[in-house]
């Protein structure tokens, strides 16, 4: 290794201060010092481009010698493979280097002067006057110049350029130059490399590091800078002379043996013929001769180089997707956005942007969702578009174009032929393609999930597990596509698992007008299906949406109507089934009749829960079926689940007066039908009348009824209690009848009594507490780890000789 590191310092060195003869030294043309002036201070917003850069060129190289070797083969030789490589190498003074070789087609020394120290395009002050004008970075720098050499000087204060071009006809005979350049030198010198045709062919950038650039001397810098912006920009193979550790025994140390003088052994002087056949030799075993046998040889850390490939993924977004397996997309997708986890589904496909723009792109739904993804709602950026040209990675960065929320989770790459780029080549041009993109990928991955849907009901069912919720965001965000994501959307019901807004409308009943549905956050769909809201609509056989979601009643609110079909919340009052005109007559005359009858109850129930606040009317139900009484919300009310929604938004803060009134608005609704509130009737009708001597007893009892009856309703319909101490006193006294315990019995409430004021700090209250771990630098971290089986199920701490298996 330390050989190895010798070797390359000498040949560094060698490039250096062993060629002065043969040297030419070249002033740079005034335009390209003030052109490489303006790359190393102001072209580029980052460092990183350089390797991008280098690689482009190199793959340039390495095409050219392609193209060449069609007409004239003997370029080829030389060199056996066309490759290109990197290597990082730190110094023992802790400068370092990076150097990048390519087997391209190489340069010669009249090429090396051209190519790099000349520019040989007209217009090339207009250009510079231009680029210098450009202090807002309005990006109005038209493309391609060829400056990507001078990305070198971003992260080098010293270049050398070693190149061998590649045997030809008119060059039988290709001799190795050296281009050398330091970043603050006006002037470049070219001379015969002193390694004579070391190469064999093509070009060998060194770039002498910064001291302030220094990170980019470790591996994992230049490996992410590779994978990032370079890992299918070449169909060439990048390689990177990766350092390994691996153990390897030490090896003891051979000492010469010293014989001593011993007695010859009576044994050995025994002559084998003599010993007893049936005899055997016995030897003894000591601990200290097991111990030896036992012991593990000792180990050591070895190190070690290794040349590793950095682009081993092909772009198969450049393949004919019928070429392509299963297995090949999986393993693009895990590779490239560093997933464990398998894609759920992908679209590979090609189209034209309709500006004159051609490009190829590929779309990848993850089977999983980001926690950052909920609990950061106002954050819409896209980082995984990986937008590139020719295959070099350009942005993931659309700016206004940007995806919108409920769509930022998908990972596309997009591969345009050709688009207008900055000189830079780091961001684009204003340009239309970008608009056209956002829209181009949100029509393709909606067709996506709309084949899927149609066609693969089991994938169908993993999409809507993950996404099921995105797709009622983007319903409510997205106007433009919002018939297309509502019909995406699916709820449980009253009657099945699942169902879409079409396939309800499709089970509706003769005379409905309304979708039905009953929304409370946080309840499961077979808890909502035991309302007390949705007890007639069951028994008749209509179906009712059960949304459990926060964004459930979100989604509701903003849709408001489905193929012109309104939605109706079932806990409001004013419940309509539609086949009320079709009701014969004496359904209504029973109605009325029963108004009648329990007016009594009514009245006397208005004033009780006005008083209290509770609702501010009483009507007869024609809601419920097994219930007594119900709590619904007034058309202009709020449910108990808006109530919620709206309290964790805070929002009844700003309107605090509309917020009370809102909340008043609710109904109390009673089964005519229940024998409790028939129960209820005949005690308040046997109360004295207004002029008869009051039985204030029976009252406060009977009011009292009424008030544990009421708070149930509440908290049944999902509402809270007005006074929940009252209320669990109430309960407390009902209780105690029941179990025939005195109401008046007192509870012991006997406690200890707290200490004495002591208001005395410890000596070093105000000393701030110092993090042991911040102070160590040391962390701290546990984990519990469970045995599971096939099934995922935890497996139970049994004794091992009953366990059936016990592979851990």
């Amino acid at each position: 290794m330390r050989l190895f590191r010798t070797i390359l310092t000498l040949g560094a060195l060698t490039l250096s201060a062993l060629a002065q003869d043969g040297k030419e030294k070249h002033a740079y043309q005034s335009d390209v010092a003030r052109l490489r002036k303006i790359v190393i201070n102001s072209l580029y917003s980052h460092r990183d481009v350089f390797l991008r850069e280098l690689i482009s060129n190199a793959n340039d190289a390495l095409e050219k010698l392609r193209l060449t070797s069609l007409t004239e083969p003997e370029v080829l030789t030389g060199a056996e493979h066309m490759n290109i490589s990197i290597k990082a190498l730190r110094d023992e003074d802790g400068t370092g280097r990076i150097v990048i070789t390519d087997t391209g087609i190489g340069m010669t020394a009249e090429e090396l002067t051209n190519n790099l120290g000349t520019l040989a395009k007209s217009g090339t002050s207009e250009f510079l006057s231009q680029a210098e004008s450009d202090t807002a970075g309005n990006g109005n720098l038209i493309g391609a110049f060829g400056l990507g050499f001078y990305s070198s000087f971003l992260v080098a204060d010293r270049v050398q350029v070693a190149s061998l071009a590649a045997k030809s006809s008119q060059n039988p005979h290709p001799v190795q130059y050296v281009f050398s350049s330091g970043a603050d030198e006006n002037s470049f010198e070219i001379y015969p490399d002193p390694r004579g045709n070391s190469l064999g062919r093509g070009t060998e950038i060194t770039l002498f590091v910064k001291e302030d650039a220094n990170e980019y001397l470790v591996e994992k810098t230049i490996k992410d800078l590779v994978n990032k912006h370079s890992s299918f920009s070449t169909s060439f193979p990048i390689y990177f002379l990766a350092h390994r550790v691996k153990m390897e025994p030490v090896e003891p140390v051979v000492e010469e043996a010293v014989e001593e003088e011993k007695e010859p052994d009576a044994a050995a002087e025994t002559p084998k013929d003599e010993l007893d056949e049936e005899e055997a030799v016995v030897e003894d075993v000591t601990e200290e001769t097991e111990e030896k046998k036992l012991k593990e040889p000792e180990m050591k850390h070895v190190t070690y180089e290794e040349w590793e490939q950095l682009n081993s993924q092909p772009p198969l977004w450049m393949r004919d997707p019928k070429t392509v397996t299963d297995e090949e997309y999986e393993n693009f997708y895990q590779a490239t956005y560093k997933d464990y986890q398998k894609p759920l589904a992908w679209y590979h496909f090609a189209g034209d942007s309709g500006s004159g723009v051609s490009f190829r792109a590929l779309i990848y739904i993850p089977s999983s969702i980001e926690d950052s993804y909920w609990q950061n709602p106002l954050q819409s950026t896209t980082k995984d578009i990986r937008l590139m040209v020719k295959r070099v990675f350009i942005t993931s960065d659309l700016g206004e174009d940007t995806l919108p929320k409920w769509a930022n989770w998908v990972k596309v790459v997009v591969d345009a032929d050709d688009l207008p780029l900055n000189v830079s080549r780091e961001t684009l041009q204003s340009n239309a393609f970008l608009k056209q993109l956002r829209g181009i990928v949100l029509k393709r991955l909606l067709q996506l999930l709309t084949r899927i849907m149609e066609e693969d009901p089991e994938k169908w069912a993993k999409i809507q597990e993950v996404y099921g919720n995105v797709f009622k965001l983007g319903a409510v965000e997205d106007t433009k596509n919002r018939d297309k994501l509502v019909s995406l959307v699916r709820f449980s019901t009253n009657q099945r698992n699942s169902t879409s807004l079409d396939e309800y409308l499709e089970n509706k009943k003769k005379g409905q007008s309304q979708i039905f549905y009953l929304a409370d956050m946080g309840k499961l769909p077979a808890d909502l299906a035991k309302s007390v809201f949705i007890e007639k609509l069951h028994a008749r056989g209509y179906e009712v949406l059960l949304l459990g979601d926060p964004l459930d009643e979100v989604f509701i609110t903003n849709v408001r109507r489905w193929k012109k079909i309104g939605f109706q919340d079932v806990a409001k009052a004013g419940l309509k089934f539609g086949d009320e005109e079709m009701s014969p007559e004496e359904e209504k005359e029973e109605q009325a009749a029963l108004t009648e009858k329990f007016k009594p109850l009514i009245e006397w129930l208005r004033k009780e829960v006005r008083d209290k606040g509770a609702a501010r009317d009483v009507v007869i139900s024609n809601r419920l079926v097994t219930s007594s009484c119900a709590i619904v919300a007034d058309e202009h009310g709020y449910t108990a689940n808006l109530e919620k929604l709206i309290s964790s938004s805070h929002a009844q803060v700003n309107h605090k007066h509309m917020w009370e009134f809102a909340k008043k608005q609710k109904v109390l609704e009673i089964n005519p039908r229940s024998p409790l509130i028939e129960g209820l009737l005949r005690r308040i009708e046997q109360l004295p009348a207004e002029d008869e001597e009051q039985d204030v007893e029976a009252e406060d009892e009977l009011r009292e009824v009424v008030t544990v009856l009421v708070d149930g309703a509440l908290v049944r319909s999902g509402f809270s209690v007005t006074d929940s101490n009252e209320f669990f006193t109430r309960v407390d006294r009902i209780l105690r009848r029941s179990l025939g315990v005195s109401e008046h019995a007192p509870t012991d409430t006997t406690v200890k009594p707290a200490p004495p004021v002591d208001p005395e700090l410890p000596p070093d209250a105000d000393v701030p507490e110092e993090d042991e771990f911040a102070a160590s630098g040391h962390g701290r971290i546990s984990w519990d780890v469970e045995e599971i089986d096939d099934l995922g199920n935890v497996v139970q701490q049994v004794p091992v000789d009953h366990k059936a298996h016990d592979e851990l």
